[in-house]
């Protein structure tokens, strides 16, 4: 079995500019996951409107003597089994557009939140594409057995990838598709020194660099 390096403490090694800034409130945060869930929606429920649902061709009874109300079809939106007035149609767009800027500020934000939360965990797992070599560093790192782990690198390797697709709570990103959602979500994160590095290149402020 492969040896996992064995992990250093986060402040230590992650810097100040990216995973300890400000985090003046929890708006902009709540603005990029909700942006993230809202981009991945898919407008796929459709409704029939009155027109488009089949029968009620007859008249339901005859306009005048029976005592009730005058109706022309069945398919009237306010029976039931009728037309839905107003419904979703297929086309909607869900979208939520956030800038460039914000969304880099956000992913800051929620870095820093995880920092100061103690679930950052700096280190290379090495593996040679079994699963229970990573299971084995998660109990070493003494994650719970149920915590959720974002794995963040520098780039995929095929036997990282082959090792965490059987954990079902594990999720393996690149260090430049970081976002909000991935990192509010989870309990713990452990990420590579060379993504600390991608993630300071991609995430601190130009004048910083």
């Amino acid at each position: 079995m492969a040896e996992t390096t064995k992990a250093t403490p986060a402040k230590a090694t992650l810097p100040k500019e990216v995973f300890a800034v400000e985090v003046p409130n929890h708006q902009l945060l709540k603005l990029a996951y909700d942006s993230f869930l809202a981009n991945g929606r898919l407008a796929s429920a459709t409704t029939l409107q009155r027109g488009e649902v089949r029968g009620g061709g007859k008249k339901p009874w005859k306009q005048k003597g029976t005592g009730r109300a005058r109706f022309g079809s069945s398919r009237n939106p306010i029976w039931r089994g009728g037309g839905i007035v107003f419904g979703p149609r297929g086309n909607e767009n869900y979208k939520l557009k956030v800038s460039k800027t914000s969304k880099i500020v956000a992913v800051r934000q929620a870095l820093t939140l995880a920092n100061e939360a103690k679930k950052i965990t700096v280190a290379d797992i090495k593996t040679t594409g079994k699963t229970a070599e990573v299971a084995k560093f998660f109990v070493d790192s003494k994650f719970h057995k149920d915590a959720k782990v974002l794995i963040v690198v520098d780039e995929k390797t095929p036997e990282l990838m082959r090792a965490t697709n059987n954990i079902e709570n594990a999720l393996l990103v690149r260090a430049t598709y970081l976002n909000v959602y991935y990192i509010l979500n989870a309990d713990q994160i452990v990420i590579s020194p060379a993504a600390v590095k991608a993630v300071a290149g991609w995430l601190a402020p130009k004048e910083s660099k």
